[in-house]
């Protein structure tokens, strides 16, 4: 199948509209050999996806390692896909003083190194702290590593709605990587809209909930103990909404009981829970992670589901409204 595109923002590069989560190939979503992780991504760049995601902290540069290695077998003769990493989290602390110039370049040079590219196509900030997006500090540094023929363009990675708004405020900012699925519903409430209107690419991530809108998960699931769905349920290492959206698990079992029925007959449920996000056409690309190339393969099956019904889309967000929205709408 041919996937469909989506222009990523003011970049003008023509992305599909599925692309691929590089995190679970790092680490922290159990254990996944080398031999699989790269299956993985073979198979979803064999199913046309050009767009890849990435961080230098998932499994501390094994992800950007497996992702070079990845593109070195496929060779000169396959078009590089695009990829995007990410950097900032390597700070320990993990301070709003340690996104300078100099700990930047030091990531950078890194990242480079691990994805064998001498100019990175995109560095988004990791999730960092809320004061960091106010720049111009950070900005002015990152100008100064594109300058420098580092990296190419540059964007941000957030937890809050209200650090994208400011983001974009910025006009050296390319993208914004935020969570938005069925069960995070608040950017389409006016920053979607914005980022549109001020031509940034949105980057859709922890689209399936960590695997709760897959529809597979019960209250009788269990995860490895390296897995942050067993550790970080509440925020014990980074932010608890990274993990299951951070919505009470049992509540989010309830929900995808009801989520069921809106599901069109012969689609799955993670297909159409991607396919209710690219309804919105402010999203540039949904990024779903994968642990298996079965996994990679069924994901980009969301880009051929039909338009979902206006009523489903009503269904779904009252869905959201009743059950999930006063988890976690007040907090991201």
């Amino acid at each position: 199948m041919t996937l469909s595109t989506r222009r990523l923002g003011k970049l003008g590069f023509q992305t599909t509209s599925i692309g691929f989560g590089a995190w679970a190939i790092g680490g922290t979503w159990g254990e996944v050999s080398e031999k699989d992780a790269k299956a993985t991504l073979h198979a979803a760049l064999d199913a046309g996806v050009n767009f890849i995601d990435t961080a230098d902290v998932y499994g501390d540069g094994r992800s950007e390692r497996i992702i070079a290695a990845v593109l070195a077998e496929r060779g000169t003769s396959s078009t590089r896909p695009f990829v995007a990493t990410k950097a900032g989290r390597r700070l320990n602390p993990h301070e709003a003083e340690g996104y300078n110039l100099s700990n930047l370049e030091a990531f950078v040079d890194r990242s480079r190194a691990n994805l064998q590219m001498d100019c990175l196509d995109l560095v988004q900030l990791h999730c960092p702290p809320t004061s960091v997006y106010a720049g111009p500090a950070v900005y002015d540094a990152l100008d100064e590593l594109k300058a420098k023929g580092k990296i190419a363009a540059y964007g941000v990675s957030v937890e809050k709605i209200a650090e994208a708004m400011e983001a974009i405020r910025h006009p050296g900012v390319t993208t914004v990587q935020i969570i938005y699925n069925l069960f995070r519903q608040r950017p389409a409430d006016g920053f979607l809209a914005a980022a549109k209107t001020a031509d940034v690419a949105v980057i859709a991530r922890v689209p399936l909930a960590s695997g709760l809108l897959t529809g597979k998960m019960s209250a009788k699931s269990t995860f490895a103990p390296d897995d942050h769905r067993s550790f970080n349920r509440n925020g014990e290492a980074f932010d608890k909404g990274e993990t299951f959206s951070g919505v009470p698990y049992d509540l989010a079992l309830a929900a995808v009981d009801e989520l069921r029925a809106l599901v069109p007959v012969d689609v799955s449920m993670a297909a159409f829970a991607l396919r209710w996000i690219l309804m919105e056409p402010a999203v540039s690309v949904v990024i779903p992670g994968s642990k298996s190339a079965a996994q990679s393969q069924a994901n980009v099956l969301a880009d051929a589901i039909p338009t979902l019904p206006s009523a489903t889309m009503t269904a779904a967000r009252e869905i959201y409204t009743r059950l999930i929205a006063p988890h976690v709408a007040h907090l991201w």
